[in-house]
């Protein structure tokens, strides 16, 4: 049953995908557009076929990684560090209008305080899989414009972070003390850095060799594993 599944999920997905995504591609739009509409379209919200939630999660989450390691390979870290000025008061700035907005929109609705707040964070953020996909169909990745929006997601993307410790903190309920607040805070960014090290040591010293050694087998499969 598991086989069948898989097999189903598959080919159902890539094939409305494939659909939706042509569709979209002729309509001048991104075929992300068209991915995203599919997933929708094979659904449990929607009438017709309806894949497996599990095995589409997983895939969807592989297609992330994958996407995210080719446009990997076309992005500079000195190209962000030159942007930074734009970047970092740019992305802090927007994400904090915009989670601001988004919870006066909330609270004129009715919605809880601590409900209002979670929509206007949910809604600051810009997907960095959807934005930099969109740069990469237009060749923009390179561009001063791709850098810019590369490196606010990114800040964006540090600051989701740090909002996602906070969360559980903050929607607990009880009473929040100003010293457990900047010992998870300090948790998190300490983590960060570590992993920002770790990325830059393996990512500048030993893929690098890893690859020069792949491509010397002229192996087109090899290399893109």
């Amino acid at each position: 049953m598991h086989d069948i599944d898989l097999v189903s999920t598959l080919a159902g997905g890539l094939g409305v995908a494939l659909v939706f995504g042509y569709i979209t591609f002729r309509l001048g739009l991104s075929p992300i557009v068209g991915y995203l509409i599919a997933g929708i379209a094979v659904g449990p919200k929607t009438p017709g076929f309806v894949a497996n939630a599990a095995i589409a999660t997983q895939l969807a989450e592989l297609g992330v990684v994958l996407l995210m390691f080719g446009v990997g390979l076309h992005f500079d870290l000195n190209e962000l560090s030159r942007v930074r000025r734009a970047a970092i008061p740019g992305a802090l700035i927007q994400s904090l209008l915009a989670a601001t907005l988004g919870m006066l929109l909330a609270m004129a609705f009715g919605w809880s305080v601590g409900s209002s707040l979670l929509f206007g964070v949910a809604i600051s953020f810009a997907s960095t899989v959807v934005v930099t996909r969109v740069l990469s169909d237009v060749d923009e990745i390179q561009t001063p414009v791709g850098s810019i929006a590369i490196g606010w997601l990114i800040v964006q993307d540090l600051i989701a972070v740090l909002v996602l410790v906070l969360m559980p903190v903050f929607s607990g309920g009880g009473p929040i003390g100003s010293l457990s607040i900047l010992l998870i805070v300090a948790v998190a960014v300490i983590k960060i850095a570590a992993v920002g090290f770790v990325i830059v040591i393996i990512g500048g010293r030993v893929v690098p060799a890893v690859l020069k050694h792949v491509a010397a087998t002229h192996s087109r499969e090899l290399f893109t594993l």
